[in-house]
This record gives structure tokens, sequence and C-alpha cells, in this order.
């Protein structure tokens, strides 16, 4: 018996601890002067359970609501110095709430000038919103609205302006597309591939080969004269981008793209991030010396990578054999109607297709130089994956099945480690637009979610401010 009494005072005695424990833990200490720490919200109980005489209350604000408050405070935000985003949006608010017009946050802002620099490090929480993408090349300017998922909705193109016309003149080429595309889709955003050299910072254009842009500041331009962000890249970076996200290079941790043109553009992509390099201009394999003293490359050196693997060495190559008069040319020769000038890659690739000894020759050589190059990349950057894009990837396995065989012959450590492999790109030309569309939506995830936050905070002050006016009005 006395071993039953003691165990139930022991009962009584713990239910009544684990009580105060719950209460406790409820509890929150009060910020006013005075008040006990341990005065319960949400409850008509006292700190150690009893019930309180003092009415069931609500958390409030501490405090109270003054009209005089409010009209003040919307005096000193009008007045005070804000960023240049506040500068614009603020009155536009006010004023359009005054007027009894739809809350500006549902429609389109006409300035951005204060999206940052930085963009996110992840693609995985970027909005699925459209955005333009422009390639920028030596010859065309393709746009095209691009959707989250890689789907071109709309593309227009154009010709490249003279690189002898202003930075402005092709500045107002791509300020033209954007607001034709804009008529049609809502755009959130402008990516922008460049053939040329950009900055770490990804503003100005260092260098364009085919462009009057010398130390330009690209992105700061535009982002003056459109309505959206805009982000700026090497269009070789662009294309990897898109190739990772959409096309040959999915699921691969780290990848080399390599663009066959006029010249050989690059890029490398590590872990979903496209590695630039300390000043931005990482990628460059087109400049890596092959042959000492061997052909004059346009960037000033001998025995540029380029000059034996690109669009530019097809056509030479084809055109000196012409010139000689060299039998093996003849076909060539023929359908061109003694016009050398008229010599293409294109058309190179076409009669290879149709069984041109001299075009498939042709083909192998610049195959064979690509696989060399891709043997010292991989020595120096051991990617994964090789994808290969560009016009003159066009030839497929003419061109790419010679480059596969050189790759395994020149090899450092061949036979004793894990190959690359080496892939043909799926997305084609549109590869530069898509990424450079692709790559803004990280900027334009920035820019929508402060814009909003904004937005409904100045609107929220006009609330009460009308609310104030309100009661200061009641008689």
């Amino acid at each position: 018996m006395i071993f039953i009494a003691l165990s139930g005072q022991c009962d009584q005695i713990m239910e009544r601890g684990a009580e105060k424990r719950r209460l406790s833990s409820r509890a929150e200490p009060s910020d006013r002067a005075g008040e006990p720490s341990g005065k319960l919200f949400e409850s008509g109980r006292d700190a150690v359970g009893k019930r309180s005489e003092e009415p069931r209350r609500r958390r409030v604000s501490r405090v109270p609501f003054a009209p005089e408050y409010a009209t003040q405070g919307h005096r000193e935000a009008e007045s005070a110095t804000m960023s240049t985003y506040r500068d614009l949006t603020l009155p536009r608010a006010l004023s359009s709430a005054r007027a009894g017009a739809a809350p500006i946050g549902s429609r389109r802002a006409p300035v951005l000038r204060t999206v940052g620099t930085r963009e996110r490090r992840s693609h995985l929480t970027a909005p699925r919103v459209p955005t333009v993408g422009i390639d920028i090349g030596g010859t065309k300017v393709m746009a095209g609205v691009v959707d989250a998922d890689g789907n071109i909705l709309e593309r227009l193109r154009t010709e490249t302006p003279d690189k002898s016309k202003s930075p402005k003149v092709v500045e107002d080429t791509i300020v033209e597309l954007v607001l034709d595309l804009s008529d049609r889709h809502d755009v959130h955003a402008v990516g922008i591939g460049a053939a040329g050299w950009v900055d770490a910072d990804r503003n100005r254009v260092l260098f364009a080969p085919h462009l009057s842009w010398r130390n330009e500041p690209l992105r700061d331009r535009l982002a003056g004269r459109l309505a959206v962000p805009v982000l700026v890249d090497n269009d070789a970076n662009s294309a990897a981008w898109a190739e990772w996200r959409f096309g040959a290079g999915r699921g691969e941790d780290h990848l080399v793209m390599i663009t066959l043109g006029t010249g050989i553009g690059g890029a490398i992509l590590e872990d979903g991030q496209v590695k630039r390099g300390k000043y931005g201009v990482a990628g460059e394999f087109g400049h890596m010396q092959v042959v000492p003293g061997g052909h004059r490359c346009p960037c000033g050196n001998r025995g540029c990578w380029e000059q034996y693997s690109s669009g530019n060495a097809l056509v030479r190559e084809a055109r000196e054999l012409a010139a000689a008069d060299s039998p093996v040319a003849y076909g060539i020769i023929e359908h061109v109607k003694g016009n050398i000038a008229e010599i293409s890659g294109p058309m190179i690739t076409e009669l290879a297709r149709e069984g041109d000894a001299m075009c498939i020759e042709l083909l192998q050589d610049i195959g064979q130089w690509l696989g060399v190059g891709i043997a010292n990349l991989a020595a120096a950057l051991d990617p994964s994956c090789f994808v290969i894009g560009g016009g003159v990837s066009a030839a497929d396995d003419l061109l790419i099945g010679p480059a596969r065989d050189a790759f395994k012959r020149h090899l450092t450590g061949r036979g004793y480690r894990p190959e690359a492999r080496i892939v043909r790109a799926q997305l084609g030309p549109e590869a530069g637009m898509v990424g450079a569309a692709d790559l803004a939506r990280l900027v334009a995830r920035r820019f929508r979610r402060a814009k909003r936050r904004r937005v409904e905070r100045y609107e929220r002050y006009e609330r009460y401010a009308e609310a104030g006016r309100a009661i200061q009005e009641t008689p």
C-alpha cells in the first residue's frame, strides 16, 4: 500500500512538472517595461497555469497607427535619396494609386537599372519565364524568344552591320529586334552571346574581331535602353551552356565545348558553372599554337590551331588546290564554273557527302588537326566530354570520325586512362541564342523578386496613407 501511494504521488508531481514546462514553453518575454516576463499571448492563463482575470488579447503592433505618421513617412520616402529603381518606381506607384489606375505591379516597369551584376549560382530555381537570346556573329544577328525548356517560340534574323559601322549601329539593331519580339511576347530578360572577348563582369566587350567593339560597355548601354535586364557573355560560353542544359552535354559534370566556324571558339563548363577565368577570356582555344612558324593568324601569331582546323582553313585549302589547277580539284572547279572565289565551307561539305574525293580528304585533314587539339585539351583539362559545334560540325562523321581517331593516337597516357567522349552538338546554329536566353533567366529571377517586393511595399504605404486621410476627413 505504501508503494502504491508513493507511486501515485510521483505521478502527480511529474504531471504538474510537465504542465509547467508546457506552459513556460508557450510563454514569451514581454518587451514592455514593467510587464512580467512570463505573460502569455493567445491564452487566458498566467505563467503558472491559473486562469487570468485579464481578457483574452491578440498580438498586435506596439505602435498605434496614426494618419500623420503615414503622411510624414510618405513625404520622407518621396524626398529621401533612394536607388535608381526607387527614384523612378515610387513616384509612379503613388501617382498611379491616386489616379485610381491599376497597380504598377501588374504592369511592366520601364526601367530596370538596379539589376545586380551577380547572378544566382544555380539554374534550378530560375523562373520559368520567356527570355530573349541574341547571337551576334560575323555575318548575322539572330534573336529569338526561348522558354524555360529551351524551346524557341519565335526567331528573327538580320545581317550583322559592317565592321566599319559605329558600335551604336549594332546596339540599334539589337534594340529593334528585342522591341519587335516584345510586342508579341512577355519578355523578362535579354541575353547576348557576342563573338568576342567579354570581361569578367560580363559588362564590356573588350574586343570583337568582326565588329567595331573595343572595350565597349555593351550591357550598360543596352540596359539603359531596354525595359528588361541584360546579360552579356561570349557566344561559345552561351553555346556550351545550351548544350549542357538541353543538348548533347546533358548529365555531364565536366564538359568542353569547341565551336568550329570561321575560327575556333571554346568554353569550359564544370559542375554547372561556366569557367571564364580571372579576366573573362578563358576558352580561346583557337589561338593555341600547334605549328610554330606556321600559317599567319589574324591575331598576329603564327601556327594557331584555328589556321588548321576551322572553316577558314577548309576553304583556304580548297581554293589553293583549285587555283593550282590540281587534277583532284576538277570536281569543285566544275561545280563553281571556274569562279574559285565562290568556294565555301557548306559547298565542300555537300560535295563530300556526294562522294567528291578531294572534299572528303580535306574534311579528314581538318578532323585530324581537330583530334590533335582535343588531345592537348584533354591533357590539360581532363573533361568527360567534348562537344563539337559550329557550322563546320555539319559534316558530322566526315569530320568527327577522323577527329576521334587522331585523338586516340595523340592522347597522353592512352591505354591507361579513361577517354573522354567526342560528340556532335545537338542544337545546331541556334545553340548560342538558346544558351544566352537561358543564362539571362538567372538575372530575370533575381530582378523579378526584388521588383515585386519593392512595388508591393510602396503600394502598401499608399493604402496606409489613403486610410489616414480618410480618418482625418471623417467628421
